[in-house]
């Protein structure tokens, strides 16, 4: 079945149709090659904790997947291993994202949401995703490796290739992923002969005083996946998470009125309006029966986390926005032991990034009626969010 254009174009209808109808569904993948498309909550967690669904893409059978081909140095990242290996790096890489490291991150986050809030102005128009809801998570996943300021670059062109890649520019894939090797090569050999007190120095002083842990194509694409991930689906929260908002002034004033109630509306506008459409995809390792299909070792699986999110079978009423909702069990980050490494910290991002824009601003509408949503299968991001906006007297 080709429901490509039409999943990418109305997400949300198609996967509730095939709920009901196909659970299991037989597409084309964006690659051209076919794929298995799991939506219903059950199924979807099920699977995502599945050992027998491998994210080694050496478990591909010939001539079902393609993607596109990272370099060696990229390609060895948690998105494209199972254990051990995946557990190895996994425990290394935890210790940037642990609860207690993220709480003593919430005061400069704080302090740049409200710089780059600064820079808007008591008053005008500007666009939230580019402005405020891409630039914080790359000013924190940069402060985090200790990527210095006159390294910074656009990560946002490289990720736009990546994620929603161009039809009419078939080369931009490629040329992002040079761009990237290219970038974070020089980074890791500038903060060899600099080291500081950041992820990157100690991920480096792991590779280099115990080789057997870290490998070289490991440290960079270790860094490469915290870069990517580090700021791309947080960028996508905080702006859907905006888009969101403003379009329901009650549960927008809600907020205005207790702040304390951010924490519980995050988790739920991350359930309804996730960025992360589909996981990562899987592969047999041998036939699995998933609702009754029986799936060949080696095809594509690909489960969405937005379908299952919104299944009504597991939360009552999914479409509607509802801060009392009981969350536990959404599948927005994940499931299993692959569940979103830095959760905890694009959380934080997302609460105090509502926040600041709250607090600052009383008066806050969208100027655009019909959104662009970025072209992807795979995730659900705005191009741009145009928005009027007015500080409150004495405010900067």
């Amino acid at each position: 079945m080709d429901l490509q254009g039409e999943l990418i174009e109305h997400p949300y209808s198609v996967y509730e149709r095939l709920r009901e109808t196909a659970p299991v569904c037989r597409i084309t993948g964006t690659d051209g090659t076919p794929a298995w498309l799991v939506t219903r909550y059950d199924d979807v967690r099920e699977a995502l904790a599945d050992p027998r669904l491998s994210l080694d893409k050496k478990n591909a059978a010939e001539g079902t997947y393609r993607g596109f081909a990272l370099p060696p140095a990229l390609d060895a990242n948690l998105l494209n291993m199972d254990a051990p290996d995946h557990t190895r790096i996994r425990r290394l890489v935890g210790r940037a994202f642990t609860s207690r490291r993220v709480e003593q991150l919430r005061t400069p986050i704080r302090a740049t949401a409200d710089r780059l809030l600064d820079e808007l102005g008591p008053a005008g128009s500007a666009d939230l995703v580019a402005d405020y809801a891409v630039a914080l998570p790359v000013i924190v996943i940069c402060d985090l490796l200790g990527i210095p300021e006159d390294r910074r670059v656009d990560f946002r062109s490289w990720t736009d290739a990546l994620v929603a890649p161009d039809p009419a520019r078939p080369g931009a894939v490629k040329e992002a992923l040079v761009a990237m090797l290219g970038f974070l090569t020089a980074l890791v050999a500038h903060k060899r002969g600099e080291p500081a007190d950041d992820l990157l120095s100690d991920l480096i002083g792991v590779r280099d005083t115990d080789g057997d842990r870290l490998s070289e194509d490991e440290l960079l694409s270790v860094v490469f996946l915290v870069l990517f991930a580090g700021y791309e689906n947080t960028a996508q929260l905080i702006g859907n998470a905006i888009h969101t908002l403003l379009r329901q002034p009650d549960h927008l004033a809600l907020l205005r009125k207790d702040p304390s109630r951010l924490p519980a509306a995050v988790v739920e506008l991350a359930r309804l309006e996730g960025p992360a459409l589909l996981a990562i995809r899987r592969f047999p390792t041998e036939d699995v029966t998933i609702a009754g299909v029986t799936v060949p070792a080696g095809e594509t699986v690909l489960l969405s986390l937005s379908a299952a999110n919104r299944d009504p079978a597991r939360f009552s009423h999914p479409e509607v926005l509802d801060f009392d909702r009981d969350t536990s069990g959404h599948l927005a980050l994940g499931h299993g032991i692959h569940y979103c490494i830095g959760g905890p910290l694009a959380r934080a991002e997302v609460e105090i990034a509502l926040a600041a824009l709250l607090d600052r601003y009383p008066t806050l509408e969208l100027l655009d009626s019909a959104p662009r949503w970025r072209r992807s299968l795979r995730s659900r991001g705005l191009e741009e969010l145009p928005v009027r906006y007015e500080a409150a007297r004495g405010s900067a």
